[in-house]
């Protein structure tokens, strides 16, 4: 990545065992659409983030990240894709690995209000691998890097526009998550039971509703459901409250707009939905267990001065 990069060491970010200490964390400060120049696979000498969703087509060979704690493998010929401020670095590959490497731009997830619970999964740190790979992926992908790299404005507003449908398709046609090896997501063919589909219809109400001020009771009723059965249903489907799903998408909300944007922190918490800045503070430190300019300051250090 051609990208300008802070460095920094936080004891409170996970590092690998055979991380080197020489080699800080690195954060790439970047929001772009953009590939990665270089086709062969390298190990990595320590963990790295960045703001943008990274997406890895593997050519040839297979990859190996350590990721959050986790050792993952993708194979030749897999597409994932993850959000890159979950620290993660190449451990290992097959020698000769080749891949593309594409970064997609936070402001396009946030943008998905139709797909909350793909959403949502990569924002909890999730690493998805699309089921279906179609024929002409190794091809697209390939031309995709190509005109990113190439910085013709016309041309990469097409990419962004491909490789958002395609983003979007990953979630239509089927994906898994790979930390949890064999744990496959149906597809949308196979969500025909009227409970999945009240489910789906009360997380997209979420999705799209959660930056204004909603209540589990419209949840509910946005789904045609009575609130108490509705509140069971989706607690039993997607493990948590709906109260909790909706503070859970204001905070990833807050948490984008604390690394891609400079807004002061009381603008960041009336954005993201939240009644009262106290509301905010104590759902924020509740799940990240520090203030959000602490983690502003961590997470970016250009903007430590904002907030």
């Amino acid at each position: 990545m051609n990208l300008q990069s802070l460095h920094i060491q936080d004891e409170s970010v996970p590092v690998h065992p055979d991380h080197d200490p020489r080699h800080p964390l690195v954060i790439f400060g970047d929001h772009r659409f953009c590939a990665g120049a270089q086709l062969e696979v390298q190990k990595m000498a320590g963990p790295h983030m960045h703001s943008q969703i990274e997406l890895n087509f593997v050519l040839s060979g297979r990859m190996t990240y350590w990721f959050d704690g986790r050792a993952l493998t993708v194979d030749e010929n897999r597409l994932c894709l993850f959000w890159g401020m979950i620290p993660h670095q190449v451990i290992d590959r097959a020698e000769g690995t080749r891949f593309v490497c594409l970064y997609v731009p936070m402001s396009v997830f946030l943008g998905f209000a139709s797909l909350s619970r793909f959403r949502d999964a990569v924002f909890r740190g999730a690493v998805i691998e699309a089921l279906d790979i179609r024929p002409w992926d190794r091809e697209v992908f390939l031309r995709w890097r190509d005109e990113l790299l190439s910085g013709d404005p016309e041309v990469m507003e097409i990419v962004r526009s491909e490789l958002t449908a395609r983003v979007m398709r990953i979630e239509r046609e089927g994906w898994r998550d790979l930390r949890e090896q064999g744990a496959a997501i149906p597809t949308s063919g196979q969500r025909d039971a009227d409970w999945v589909l009240h489910v789906e219809n009360m997380l997209r109400f979420i999705g799209e509703g959660a930056l204004s001020d909603i209540s589990a009771e419209d949840v509910g009723r946005a789904a045609g459901l009575h609130p108490n059965y509705a509140m069971t249903l989706f607690r039993k489907a997607v493990g948590m409250t709906i109260n909790q799903a909706i503070i859970r998408h204001r905070l990833d909300t807050a948490q984008s707009l604390l690394i891609a944007t400079d807004l002061p922190i009381t603008e960041v918490a009336y954005e993201s939905g939240f009644g009262s800045l106290s509301t905010f503070y104590e759902a924020f430190q509740r799940r990240f267990k520090e203030k959000p300019v602490q983690y502003r300051r961590r997470m970016r250090p250009a903007l430590a001065a904002t907030g």
